[in-house]
């Protein structure tokens, strides 16, 4: 069967989160009439992962807000479900995948969208009860048990955006929370030192203490049970909790396996085809080529996912489909609410440009390249009177309008008035 298919044939998608099922739901939504069948390693449906560090680890939003589809959905639109399965072989040739329980499925087009893993430090006691990482739901379940009582000790290791949510979650829970992280600044690698020291003092402001620069040597225990951990420098630590967040490493096993080109994650074009035929990737485990900066860029954040599945299905039916989207994400820490929109790796270096107050806790932080805005994050920025933030850094982001940095940083200037007029 040709690699684009319209309206019949069997594809399967490997990899049971969003960027799967936004597939096989744009597949029907499409007319395709085929065999869809998903692989999930997970025991549940595909869900969302943003509100696992965020609303429901605060107890704010209940497990029913955390799937993608309804649980009637699938039989509904006769999609298969393979739960607690995973895709270990991929046969090009045959145009086969294997299971881990040594089952076959055929295929006309393959999604791998299998995501990420978190990574795992080798230290002394890391078999410890409990140490764990964080990534999936019954990872924020078992977290949010252990956090609501208070008054524990916590221990975060890692200074990125999951260790800062999750160290705000622990915060505002009550327990005492120490953050570890290999950078002076925590955020600064993202955003620059200024506006991760500004997240820095809202943690503190919160009864978060840090460590930086600062590693951990070796997790001590007592009865099976962590109680400690010791740092690079010697430093005894008290935990009751211990968490990993030092980032993921995507799921490449089977696609290197089976000879697909990998950089990063697996190696795609615009439309999200890998180098083999038949073959296409989406989500956190794809190094997708951006037509904006010519340039492959690896995401991994939910928008991404959430586009990237719906690109990948049309283009599985021969629809000219690219993935254009400017990546986007959001993080809500206490009384903080953040959304950035843009392209980090262009805006690394570069000094932001700040309209509003940082003491406030209300603005913007444009960063530029060559006079052109190429990310924007805003902080509490109020969503009206239109165009929002977002909008507008898009708008710039996209039309390559060179601003002066004076009129970005200028309240009096409206955010309607940065725009060239065919915005």
């Amino acid at each position: 069967m040709a690699e684009d298919i319209a309206t019949a044939g069997d594809i399967v998608i490997a990899g049971g989160g969003l960027a799967g099922a936004t597939a096989a739901k744009t597949l029907r939504a499409e007319g395709f009439k085929g065999r869809v069948t998903i692989i999930g390693a997970e025991h549940h449906p595909p869900y969302l992962r943003p509100p696992l560090s965020k609303e429901y680890l605060l107890g704010k939003a209940a497990e029913d807000a955390v799937p993608v589809v309804p649980p009637g959905w699938y039989a509904e639109n006769d999609v298969g479900l393979r739960l607690g399965a995973r895709v270990t072989g991929i046969r090009p040739g045959a145009r086969t995948v294997e299971l881990d329980d040594g089952s076959t499925l055929p295929y006309d087009s393959l999604l791998l969208a299998t995501g990420a893993t978190p990574r795992t430090l080798r230290l002394p006691g890391s078999d410890l009860a409990g140490v764990s990482t964080f990534r999936t739901l019954d990872d924020s379940r078992r977290l949010r048990s252990s956090l609501a009582a208070g008054g524990r000790n916590v221990v975060m290791i890692g200074s990125g955006w999951i260790g800062m949510e999750l160290a705000a979650a622990a915060a505002t829970y009550g327990n005492n929370v120490m953050l570890l992280g290999l950078e002076e600044i925590p955020l600064a690698g993202a955003i620059g030192p200024d506006l991760g020291r500004f997240f820095r003092r809202l943690h503190e402001a919160n009864g978060v203490s840090f460590r930086l620069p600062a590693s951990a040597r070796e997790l001590t225990g007592h009865g099976g049970a962590v109680t400690g951990v010791v740092t690079d420098s010697g430093e005894a630590l008290p935990a009751d909790i211990v968490v990993i967040a030092v980032g993921v490493v995507p799921e490449t096993g089977p696609a290197q396996a089976a000879g697909l080109a990998l950089d990063n994650g697996i190696l795609t074009d615009a439309s999200l085809r890998t180098s083999t035929p038949g073959i296409f990737a989406a989500g956190d485990i794809a190094n997708a080529l951006h037509p904006f900066t010519g340039q492959h860029h690896r995401s991994e954040h939910w928008s991404n996912a959430l586009n990237g599945g719906k690109v990948a299905a049309r283009a599985m039916l021969g629809q000219d489909a690219v993935l254009s989207t400017i990546p986007y994400f959001y993080t809500d820490q206490y009384d903080v609410s953040m959304e950035y929109s843009g392209f980090p790796a262009l805006a690394a270096g570069a000094e932001p440009v700040i309209r509003g107050s940082l003491e406030g806790k209300e603005f913007i932080a444009f960063w530029q390249q060559d006079s052109r805005v190429v990310a924007g994050m805003s902080v509490n920025w109020p969503r009206k009177p239109q165009p929002g933030a977002q909008k507008t850094i898009k708008a710039l982001i996209s039309a390559r309008t060179r601003v002066t940095a004076e009129r970005l940083a200028d309240s009096s200037v409206g955010l309607d008035q940065l725009l060239p007029e065919e915005a």
